[in-house]
């Protein structure tokens, strides 16, 4: 079993997040379970969100206390919120921003994580460059998927076109493969190459 645990703001698209990554890997034939955390609802108060993904039924319904994977769609969290907790030694980090893991002040914490599992990519700068929104949500997906190969991008894709009408979906479709391209280490726009961070 894979688990995912988002951590963002409402108003970011965090429960969204895990109910596409849900249905992509529907899409594979796979089985899924999202969920949030119950909370607080307002806009820009921190919230969570959980997916599990296995070849498997799924029988736990519990939130996922030892993510394999964490994505962080807000990077204030970081020093707000212990978002960290429970992450396996061998996990995964994304992280929203366009800054280095030495200016977040995280490097040496996720420096014992194994090399390649830890990105920084600027999806809110992605989301508005492609958008016109700060929305980083589908952006990290692509990331995701380039990261942990857990899921196909393709199906990512068509969990988007889902989930937006034509117009958006292609929008957020763009945002999702060039944070792949950038988590994967192939830049594809000379202006965003710079803020990939690997660990």
């Amino acid at each position: 079993m894979f688990q995912i645990r988002v951590h963002g703001r409402g108003g970011q698209g965090v429960v969204t997040s895990a109910e596409m990554l849900s249905v992509a890997a529907f899409l594979e034939g796979r089985w899924a379970q999202a969920f949030p955390s119950f909370g607080s609802e307002r806009m820009g108060a921190p919230v969570m969100a959980f997916c599990r993904i296995d070849d498997r039924e799924i029988r736990s319904r519990e939130p996922v206390a030892r993510p394999d994977a964490l994505i962080i769609q807000d990077p204030t969290l970081l020093h707000q919120v212990n978002v960290f907790e429970g992450l396996s030694p061998s996990g995964y980090v994304l992280i929203n921003t366009g800054r280095s893991l030495d200016q977040l002040g995280i490097a040496e914490f996720l420096g014992t994580l194994p090399a390649g599992h830890v990105r920084a990519v600027p999806a809110t700068e992605l989301s508005v460059r492609h958008m016109g929104r700060p929305l980083p949500n589908t952006a990290l997906l692509g990331a995701l998927c380039a990261v942990t190969g857990v899921l196909k991008l393709a199906s990512v894709e068509e969990a988007i076109r889902q989930k937006f009408r034509a117009e958006l979906a292609a929008k957020n479709i763009a945002a999702a493969r060039e944070a792949y391209e950038l988590a994967d280490g192939h830049a594809v726009t000379e202006g965003a190459k710079d803020h990939a961070q690997a660990v």
